[in-house]
């Protein structure tokens, strides 16, 4: 893995497909059957079966194109099976053209898959991205995928080398970062970029909720087997909560801010989930991100069953100040409370759809149009820097952090391999402790 150094403060990508920018490429590109007339079958591989690869496939068909899956492609069997079934449930063989041979499992299948389609949609957990993204790449197919797309800086810089190979073969990427796609938050930013409420000095960005799923270990796993099924709680595989969801809040961050924060630091730790169940990931993080401009970031994600929930984002201008949230709600306001602008509340198209049917309408007419891999890799770092920060519980540098040399994957993917993080002889896994943890 090269090691060079990478200066991450250039301006916020204007040639991605946030549909703010306005900045959109047209340059045609060339794919097999030239979709231009839209009769010809646009082929789509899925690789990770979960139920948001299960969810980005039905997207896909709901697009209305003429579109095919072909291939799928899963580390486990019953995962993609399960997948399989509901899929063609829904659409029938019509849609569903993936025989048991062009079903492909484990660590490797990925490669198969990926040689079937025109399209292929990634939605592995994140530890497996930048294999999944490089190979889509390298293979020059168009490309959906999910957030967040590393867990560890070096996966970053590989995320960010392929997304220039992208563009060199204009690629379509589309990631799912979906707040992009969603209107109220595409209208509201624009507003901001345009100074209604003056320059930004301030904000706070939130994912705080109960938390999510916990799968128990089986009597005949290899730790292999029970971390990957398991994975939301392994850092190399999800990178912790404030990399998997709270990715989502800071993008918005990072989008108002036109840049990426300069440092971080802040605190976290296990309050209420503490069990052996739980992997080595934190419930909580608080963390100050600083802007090139001095502008501070509060960020807060936890997972604290029975607490208050909040997942919102709010930013203060030196003219006013701006609310936004999942549910199409956008608003500024100046500091005597009068509205400067509000979301109309039409034309709340799903954003998840939405990016779908953008991505394959450029497919269908021969452009391109979209290159969110750089942002997605900026954003997802972002997060990164945030768990830097609260498990040393320290001042991280973007360039510390970016720079990073510490690799959590596994020395070799086998169901028989040793994940670095091992349970200890009671069955807890070691834990970053603030103040101590090495993190970059």
């Amino acid at each position: 893995m090269e090691t060079k150094k990478i200066n991450p403060r250039r301006d916020f990508i204007k040639t991605s497909a946030i549909v703010t920018g306005g900045a959109l490429l047209s340059t045609p590109f060339s794919l097999p059957g030239a979709y231009a007339t839209g009769d010809d079958v646009i082929k789509i591989a899925v690789i990770g079966c979960g139920g948001r690869g299960t969810g980005a496939v039905f997207q896909a068909f709901d697009t209305g194109k003429n579109i095919q899956l072909v291939a799928m492609a899963d580390a486990f069997e019953d995962r993609l099976e399960q997948s399989y079934e509901r899929i063609l449930k829904k659409y029938g063989e019509d849609k569903v053209k993936v025989p048991k041979e062009k079903r492909f499992t484990g660590f490797e299948g990925y490669k198969d898959a990926i040689k079937e389609a025109d399209v292929v949609i990634l939605a592995a957990p994140p530890g497996f991205r930048p294999d999944h993204f490089e190979e889509s790449v390298n293979q020059g197919k168009q490309i959906f995928m999910e957030k967040p797309v590393a867990t560890d800086a070096i996966g970053i810089r590989r995320v960010l080398a392929a997304a220039e190979k992208a563009k060199e073969k204009k690629l379509n990427v589309v990631a799912g970062l979906q707040r992009h796609y969603q209107d109220s938050y595409v209208n509201t930013i624009d507003k901001i970029h345009d100074g209604a409420i003056g320059d930004i000095i301030g904000g706070q960005v939130f994912w705080n909720d109960g938390g999510v799923w916990v799968r128990e270990r089986q009597p005949d796993q290899t730790e292999m087997e029970y971390q990957m099924r398991n994975w939301y709680y392994f850092n190399w595989l999800c990178g912790d909560h404030i990399v998997e969801q709270h990715v989502h809040n800071l993008d918005v961050a990072n989008w108002v801010k036109n840049g990426y924060p300069v440092k971080a630091e802040g605190t976290g730790g296990r309050t209420v989930r503490r069990g052996k169940d739980h992997g080595e990931i934190f419930d909580h993080h608080v963390v100050l991100f600083t802007y090139e401009d001095g502008t501070v970031i509060h960020s807060e994600c936890r997972h604290f069953p029975g607490a208050a929930n909040r997942v919102d984002e709010s930013f203060q201008g030196t003219n006013g100040k701006a609310y936004m949230n999942a549910g199409h709600v956008g608003k500024l306001t100046d500091y005597k409370g009068n509205s400067l602008y509000e979301h109309d509340g039409k034309n709340n198209i799903n954003p998840y759809q939405k990016e779908h049917d953008l991505l394959f309408d450029a497919i269908v007419k021969g452009e391109y149009k979209y290159a969110d891999a750089e942002n997605a890799a900026k954003s997802t770092m972002t997060s990164i820097l945030g768990r830097f920060a609260t498990y040393s519980g320290k001042v991280v540098t973007w360039d510390e952090a970016i720079n990073s040399g510490i690799d959590l994957r596994p020395d070799r993917l086998a169901w028989d391999a040793t994940p670095k993080a091992m349970p200890n002889d009671d069955g807890f896994y070691a834990y970053a402790v603030p103040g101590q943890s090495k993190v970059v």
